[in-house]
């Protein structure tokens, strides 16, 4: 078994694991049991989709002639499902808005940072002149 093998081999193995999971917990709470090939069967779909869901962002982010895969090709992957399409959209906006908080904040540090730097040369050369 080569290296991409057993590393498809782990990530299938960690997706069934993680649908079982939302499986298990979500017959809970309706009160139904699920089978093991149910499970099964809707892991194994969800890892190929994924499969077609990264395949299709590199694509997207090769056709726009970059390396980087973005937001923008993540919004336009989800277009077809309004429901997914606007969650992401909401989560991109407020990833935006915290982006926003945190270069503020820097701005914010930076300025302080300076006129702190700025106040100790002066005391050093007051200092020194005497």
């Amino acid at each position: 078994m080569d290296e991409n093998e057993s590393h498809s081999q782990r990530l299938r193995a960690a997706v069934h694991y993680t649908v079982g999971g939302l499986c298990q917990g979500a017959a809970a709470a309706c009160g139904r049991d699920i089978s093991r090939q149910a499970i099964a069967a809707v892991a194994e779909t969800t890892f190929r989709q994924c499969d077609i869901f990264a395949k299709d962002l590199e694509a997207f982010s090769r056709h726009a002639k970059r390396q980087t895969v973005t937001t923008d090709d993540v919004k336009l992957l989800a277009r077809r499902s309004t429901a997914l399409s606007n969650f992401i959209q909401q989560k991109s906006e407020e990833l935006a808005i915290h982006n926003q908080e945190l270069k503020e904040k820097r701005k914010k540090n930076a300025t302080k940072r300076k006129s702190k730097d700025m106040e100790e040369n002066e005391a050093a050369e007051g200092g020194t002149e005497n």
